[in-house]
C-alpha cells in the first residue's frame, strides 16, 4: 500500500475524529450542564436503602418525537466511521437467542443483524416513542413476511414493564439506550425482572473512558 494512501486514510480519520469530538462538545454547550429549565436532579432511596441519582426530563419523549423522522440520517455516517453497525452485529450475532425482548429500539438501528429464526424465535422491540417505531415498522415493511413475522413493535416504558411478566425472555438487548432514560437503575432492574435466571442481558454503551482520562476531563469541562 502506497505512502500516500496511508496519509489519505490517516486524514480521514483524523477529520472525522475532530468532527465527532466537535460535535459531542457543542452538544454539550447546547443541552448540557446545570440548566435547571431544561431538567431536574431527582434524589430518591432505593429499595436497598442506598440512594440513587438521575436526571428527570419531562420533554425527553417529546424530544425524540421531534427528532424520529431525521435521527437515521443524523447518525448514520458517525455510526459508521466508528465502526458501530459491527459492534452490532457481533453483539447480536454471537449472544441473542430465543425470546428477545429489545428496549429502546427507536427507529430500529439493529434491525437486519439479528440471527436466523433458528436462533432467535421471536423479538419484541419496545420505545416510550411511538413516532421512532413507526420507522421502525417502515424498515419491518421492506423484510420478507417469512423474516418480519417474527417482530412484534410494542410502545412501552423500559423503566415499567407492566405488559411482561418475570422471566419471561432469553435476551434483552439495549444499545445506546441508558442514557435517554429517565432512570437507568429502575431501567437495569426491570430488564432483569423480566430477563429469564439463564438468559442475558446485552448492553452496548456509551460509557466513560479510563484509558483517556484527558480527553473526559475535556468532555466534562
Amino acid at each position: 500500500m502506497s505512502m500516500s494512501l496511508y496519509a489519505r486514510r490517516f486524514g480521514l480519520v483524523a477529520v472525522s475524529g475532530t468532527v465527532y469530538v466537535g460535535a459531542v462538545y457543542l452538544g454539550l454547550q447546547l443541552y448540557g450542564g446545570n440548566n435547571t429549565k431544561e431538567a431536574n436532579a431527582s434524589t430518591s432511596a432505593d429499595g436497598d436503602g442506598g440512594v440513587k441519582s438521575y436526571v428527570s426530563d419531562p420533554r425527553r419523549t417529546a424530544t425524540f418525537q421531534k427528532i424520529a423522522y431525521s435521527y437515521d440520517d443524523e447518525i448514520r455516517k458517525d455510526e459508521f466511521v466508528m465502526g458501530i453497525n459491527l459492534l452490532r452485529r457481533a453483539l447480536l450475532y454471537f449472544h441473542a437467542k430465543g425470546d428477545v425482548l429489545e428496549v429502546g429500539a427507536g427507529t430500529g438501528r439493529n434491525l437486519g443483524y439479528y440471527p436466523g429464526e433458528n436462533t432467535v424465535r421471536r423479538v419484541v422491540l419496545t420505545d416510550s416513542s411511538d413516532k421512532m417505531l413507526l420507522r421502525a415498522k417502515d424498515k419491518l415493511k421492506q423484510m420478507p413476511v417469512s423474516e418480519r413475522g417474527r417482530y412484534d413493535v410494542l410502545v412501552a416504558d423500559a423503566g415499567n414493564l407492566q405488559s411482561f411478566p418475570d422471566n419471561s425472555f432469553d435476551t434483552i438487548v439495549d444499545t445506546f439506550g441508558l442514557c435517554s432514560f429517565d432512570d437507568p437503575i429502575a431501567v437495569l432492574k426491570e430488564l432483569q425482572r423480566v430477563c429469564k435466571p439463564e438468559g442475558k442481558i446485552l448492553l452496548l454503551e456509551h460509557g466513560r473512558s479510563k484509558s483517556y482520562e484527558g480527553l473526559s476531563s475535556y468532555l466534562d469541562k
